[in-house]
């Protein structure tokens, strides 16, 4: 079974939970569109690290998106991140052969987020974004970061039977 980023739900707005995530130790690559950094961050879990440890996978991967300009925030840098199994601490973590898999330590974090289910197409994802947006707008709640898409399956999972999320980083609450 694939170890889950653990979290904390906070309060309850119609679809969208209020989250609070722990501290993280995160593999990132930065700089590539879409999935195209996967095969970088799939090469350092399978071994290509200093201690050729191989890593297991966590859910979910978590890739920076792009809105539209008419939305309130824009993102300014693509990336893809694994989150890397809780009993990794900062003194254990393997350290990447590939100068682009950078590692990354994420202090505790509220997010609010809305589930869905299906692929994730561009105008999908869009939509779910707007909709968190629209809420979050609406509850008068402050947005700090650029969005997010968590995807909690592999590609190859039937599109009814996939866990996506979208998120953003919000204000203590």
């Amino acid at each position: 079974m694939v170890e889950k980023a653990p979290y904390e739900i906070v309060k309850k707005i119609m679809d969208i939970e209020i989250r609070k995530y722990p501290k993280m130790i995160l593999a990132v690559v930065e700089g590539y569109v879409g999935d195209s950094g996967f095969s970088l961050l799939f090469n350092y879990i399978s071994g290509k690290n200093r201690t050729q440890e191989k890593i297991l996978m966590t859910a979910p991967v978590i890739t920076s998106e792009k809105i539209p300009m008419t939305a309130p925030v824009i993102t300014k840098e693509n990336y893809m991140a694994f989150i890397l199994p809780s009993y990794y601490k900062k003194e254990t973590v393997p350290i990447p052969l590939d100068n682009e898999v950078k590692i990354k330590f994420q202090e505790e974090k509220k997010f609010a987020v809305l589930r869905f289910s299906g692929k994730t197409s561009k105008k999908r994802v869009e939509k779910q974004i707007e909709k968190l947006f629209v809420t979050l707008n609406n509850q008068k709640i402050k947005i700090k970061s650029d969005p997010i898409l968590m995807r909690y399956n592999s590609p190859f999972a039937p599109g009814f039977m996939r866990r996506n999320e979208v998120a953003v980083e919000i204000n203590n609450f």
